[in-house]
């Protein structure tokens, strides 16, 4: 299950600039990382030859309901464990920022600005403490921009082992059912990338872009925190509480929050659609669907104080919130104009729904569809 060893970018390698350091996070991570659950072998090896061919089958299986991807190439994903998911994702991430902030130095200077008072080692650092309690969690992640090693497939599908026993004996359900369960949402991410030719460049051109916006430092920021605070004190009491993405979009200038809402956008659109396939394959290749989702479901908002501190932190329960409306705008297009009608989506940039439209997806079918 363990990744090729591998060592990632640094700051200053091959004449480049870097503001973090991603050996130095990946090490931290690996350090600080809980051990996986005890898991005899011979229920080890099950599962890791489980997830092998799920992950095959469940692609075929979003292809069909989908309509995407037919001439595709279907390939295995990869079967990895705790720290070998942190190097998959480091190395994602990296060629991610990389990508987005590759044609401008201006943009390379405001990162700097955003990160004065930090070395690249220290950031390394606190994006090794992110790396680590997200290594505990994460079920299985498609990197857009991994390096698959698979012709005419681009990108690398991880599914982490320890993590779905973990989660699978949690919610006492059906070990093949929920392995098939997990790898249906992140084929369906393997699918949307790689069916749409333009969606991996259109997304990082979008992270450069917020990223090009963010040109205010770190006092100007601080500045505006104490009517942010009171904005969200008031919010708070008519209970619409911001969050922590609600109070990252008050601290940020009318620019920015564009192209925040874009980047929410389109992650929105990804995760919930990959929500509505996964269930929308059914009972038939995954008999305890209905008890699954819901367990899980029930689980994404349970966890202690500490636990919850830290997915509000760390944008999970954003993400969270992500599925649920996402959702919510696919089953709701796809009931009035069908899969086919969906799948415009896909057409374009142009044709992609806006965060409005995600929360009134009647408005985004009147705008493509008339």
């Amino acid at each position: 299950m363990n990744a090729r060893p591998s060592t990632l970018p640094t700051p200053g390698a091959a004449g480049e600039h870097r503001p973090l350091d991603w050996n130095v996070a990946v090490a931290t991570a690996v350090r600080l990382m809980k051990p996986g659950p005890e898991v005899p072998r011979a229920e080890a090896e099950h599962a890791v030859r489980s997830l092998r061919r799920f992950s095959v089958e469940a692609e075929s299986h979003v292809r069909d309901v989908t309509g995407l991807g037919q001439e595709l190439p279907n390939i295995a994903g990869d079967v990895v464990d705790r720290p070998a998911w942190v190097h998959g994702a480091a190395h994602g991430l990296a060629a991610l920022t990389d990508a987005a902030l590759s044609s401008a130095d201006a943009r390379m200077q405001r990162v700097d600005d955003l990160f004065a008072g930090l070395s690249s080692r220290s950031a390394g650092v606190q994006a090794g403490l992110v790396l680590a309690y997200l290594g505990g969690k994460v079920l299985g992640q498609f990197d857009p921009y991994g390096e698959s090693g698979a012709a005419g497939q681009r990108g690398r599908l991880l599914l982490v082992a320890p993590n779905i026993v973990a989660a699978q004996r949690s919610l006492g359900v059906p070990a093949d059912d929920f392995s098939m369960w997990v790898c249906l949402h992140e084929s369906t991410h393997r699918l949307q990338f790689n069916a749409v030719p333009w969606l991996r460049e259109h997304f990082s051109e979008s992270l450069g872009i917020l990223l090009a916006e963010m040109e205010g430092t770190t006092g100007e920021l601080l500045s505006r925190l104490p009517a942010v605070l009171r904005e969200a004190r008031a919010a708070r009491s008519g209970d619409s509480s911001p969050g922590m993405l609600g109070v990252i979009e008050l601290l940020q200038t009318p620019q920015q929050r564009l192209a925040l809402d874009r980047i929410i956008a389109i992650s929105t659109l990804l995760e919930g659609h990959a929500d509505h396939v996964m269930d929308a394959v059914g009972p038939r290749v995954v008999p305890s669907v209905a008890t699954i989702r819901s367990r899980f479901t029930e689980r994404r908002k349970g966890g202690g104080l500490l636990d919850r501190i830290l997915r509000s932190l760390l944008g999970v329960d954003a993400k969270i919130r992500q599925y649920a409306q996402g959702a919510a705008f696919t089953r709701h297009v796809v009931d009035k104009v069908g899969m086919t009608g969906f799948n415009a989506v896909w057409t374009s940039p142009e044709h992609l729904p806006t965060r409005s439209e995600i929360s009134a997806p009647d408005t985004w079918i009147r705008r493509i569809h008339g």
